[in-house]
């Protein structure tokens, strides 16, 4: 097992304090703010050990109040907002110097039959004829960069799509779609809740770079600045995070300084098993990009 996945795994691990009450705490990796996914999914994680193993969670709803501090311990609050014959509803917030930055909102429901139907899944390469991350960002970056940053992300991701920074170098590149395929890079044990959790953590690696992909745009490229606003997911069906997964993603909307941005999340022989939804902040300094 991959050691960035170890370290994710043990931050998933929240230690609980009291009734409702559970501590989690952020990687010594010297980021100026907390990862968005990080805290939804340890908030997942304390609302899903309140509620019984055989109420999968099927949707949440979150807000980013605040930047997160990676230098103190983050105390996530559980509300048990209800506990009805067939949904569980519980509220989360996450707590740091007094001040909510977070908040959750997770429903849970039994195993139920009904009507069914999905979308269709769109074409892509398989992963394994698509280049590593690092291949990808070496010729970009220089092998060393390159490496520090790829190890230190717990998925395998392969782009099937051009990255931002590719197209922030080649404008012909900008494109309002991102595909890429991931899995987190070892084996995990039979935990249904731990996979929707690290599924929750991957949304949010990819998601917003949809709407800079569709602007040549890239972090990092010294005028371009942006957070997670809110994020919301729908889990359709089990799935588990170590096998591949194609995240599909779209923006349809960006202005305002704001960009909205969507996926869709199938597994290798076609099932959708999540939807996402996102709107984060986007500024860029020194004038703004065109829209295609």
């Amino acid at each position: 097992m991959k050691e960035s996945l170890k370290s994710l795994l043990d931050l998933l691990d929240l230690e609980q304090i009291e009734n409702n009450i559970f501590r989690g705490r952020s990687p010594d990796d010297r980021q100026q703010r907390v990862f968005g996914g990080q805290v939804a999914g340890q908030a997942l994680v304390a609302a899903g050990r309140t509620v019984p193993v055989n109420r999968p969670v099927h949707s949440l709803h979150a807000y980013f109040i605040r930047p997160g501090d990676p230098l103190v311990p983050l105390v996530y609050t559980v509300e048990r907002v209800r506990d009805g014959r067939s949904f569980t509803t519980r509220r989360v917030k996450a707590v740091q110097h007094g001040q909510t930055i977070f908040t959750l909102s997770a429903s849970f429901q039994i195993t139920e039959d009904g009507p069914a139907h999905q979308a269709d899944m769109p074409d892509a390469p398989e992963p394994e004829t698509l280049p590593t991350f690092l291949e990808r960002l070496t010729p970009l970056f220089g092998e060393a960069r390159a490496r520090e940053f790829a190890e230190s992300r717990p998925f395998d991701i392969r782009h099937a799509t051009p990255l931002t920074w590719e197209a922030a170098k080649d404008p012909s590149l900008a494109t309002p779609v991102s595909a890429v395929w991931l899995k987190v890079d070892g084996d995990l044990p039979d935990d249904p809740l731990l996979h929707v959790c690290l599924m929750t953590y991957a949304s949010d690696m990819t998601l917003l770079d949809t709407v800079l992909l569709n602007h040549g745009l890239a972090w990092g490229d010294n005028r371009t600045m942006g957070a997670s606003l809110d994020h919301a997911m729908w889990f359709h069906r089990p799935f588990r995070a170590d096998d591949w997964l194609l995240y599909h993603q779209d923006t349809p909307f960006a202005g305002g300084a704001r960009g909205l941005a969507r996926g869709q999340v199938f597994t290798r022989s076609g099932e959708l098993v999540v939807s996402v939804m996102q709107e984060g902040l986007v500024r860029v300094t020194g004038g703004s990009s065109s829209q295609r």
